[in-house]
């Protein structure tokens, strides 16, 4: 059995800060956990949802062109012209940041909580809190 093709949408949903203790929450829709501070927070955003319904992916087999059609991700898709079975995944935005020792830009994923992380050009270790 092959391997179910992913796509990565192309819409992520706004970056909210926890109104507990401001860090960053998951970017996904409904209700969220802070990594830090463990609160929940109900996460509704119509705008978001609306445009995951209207967002247009091509196949990963035959390129065409679908209207996703669904609210929420992932979402499990089947092409109308191939019959390829995909998972259209949440989009997780990517930020830069910066070696505090080299100045170094790095490009990562926006994920919540803490990353202990070293430099790839001057090999000093620091941490990133989003």
């Amino acid at each position: 059995m092959d391997e179910e093709a992913i796509v990565e949408s192309k819409i992520a949903p706004p970056a909210l800060s926890c109104p507990k203790c401001s860090s960053l929450l998951p970017s996904e829709l409904g209700i969220l956990t802070c990594s830090i501070c463990s609160s929940k927070v109900d996460v509704k955003h119509p705008v978001t949802r609306r445009n995951w319904e209207n967002e247009k992916i091509s196949c990963p087999e035959c390129s065409k062109v679908l209207v996703v059609g669904v609210d929420k991700r992932p979402a499990h898709l089947k092409c109308i012209s191939c019959s390829t079975h995909f998972t259209v995944a949440k989009n997780v935005p990517r930020v830069e940041v910066s070696c505090p020792s080299c100045e170094r830009r790095l490009r990562m994923k926006r994920k919540p909580g803490s990353r202990d992380i070293d430099c790839p050009a001057c090999s000093t270790p620091f941490k990133v809190t989003f």
